[in-house]
């Protein structure tokens, strides 16, 4: 028998579905999935990064980016630098492409404000440089289409 856990009920009615992917080391001057997106379209209601080894001290603009399977890719925020990034800072998305990622050092980081619809493809991590450093992420989201799913890369 499952025990009742109110707030994940909270969580998962607000949010949607959540998704952990696994701390991993930047990706060297390319994008590279961090989610994938299959059987249909998604809102995207949350995602969070978390810096878990600091990023390497020199120039790195960061982004994500929508991928579909079909299409052409599209960015999900604007490019941020996040050179010497510490432990805990924490990554976001406003919900306007035309914002930047946003990336609060070890403090609290806003809501996302706008939900963002994805059709079947990848979530995208872009970095402009080769630094050392790694992030974890999670994403929230809801279906829009039936069998819409999305995973961890």
């Amino acid at each position: 028998m499952s025990v009742y856990n109110g707030a994940k009920v909270i969580r998962d009615m607000r949010l949607g579905v959540r998704v952990d992917r696994a701390t991993a080391t930047l990706p060297q001057g390319v994008a590279s999935a961090i989610f994938n997106i299959t059987g249909g379209r998604v809102a995207i209601t949350q995602i969070i990064g978390e810096v878990t080894t600091v990023i390497q001290t020199q120039t790195d603009n960061a982004k994500l980016t929508s991928k579909p399977t079909t299409g052409t890719a599209v960015d999900i925020c604007a490019a941020l630098n996040i050179t010497a990034k510490e432990v805990g800072t924490l990554l976001g998305i406003s919900g306007l492409n035309s914002d930047a990622l946003i990336g609060i050092n070890a403090g609290a980081l806003p809501a996302q404000s706008r939900s963002v619809v994805c059709p079947i493809g990848e979530i995208d991590l872009d970095c402009s440089a080769s630094n050392s450093g790694s992030i974890k992420w999670t994403l929230f989201y809801f279906p829009i289409d039936d069998g819409a799913a999305v995973t961890a890369a």
